[in-house]
């Protein structure tokens, strides 16, 4: 079964022509090419939002240096000069 709507769009003369001459040059409808790009875009932007959290998520968990916690060094003594 299609699980598809229909959506009414207003959309400048200028760019509707050009949308069908793009359409024709990619043997497609204009709802087809513009079901694609916005697909393409809800999962890019999806995709940013999941690979977001897993970075806040480390960065709230932190990295283990090796330090535990404390810096047994001073700055010139990793510069020496």
């Amino acid at each position: 079964m299609d699980n598809t709507r229909n959506v009414t769009l207003a959309l400048p003369a200028d760019l509707l022509r050009r949308a069908r001459i793009l359409a024709v040059q990619r043997d497609t409808s204009v709802s087809r090419l513009l079901a694609d790009v916005l697909k393409e875009l809800v999962e890019v932007e999806s995709g940013y939002a999941l690979a977001r959290q897993r970075s806040m998520a480390r960065l709230e968990q932190g990295l283990a240096l090796g330090t535990n916690g404390r810096v047994e060094w001073r700055r010139n003594d990793l510069h020496e000069r």
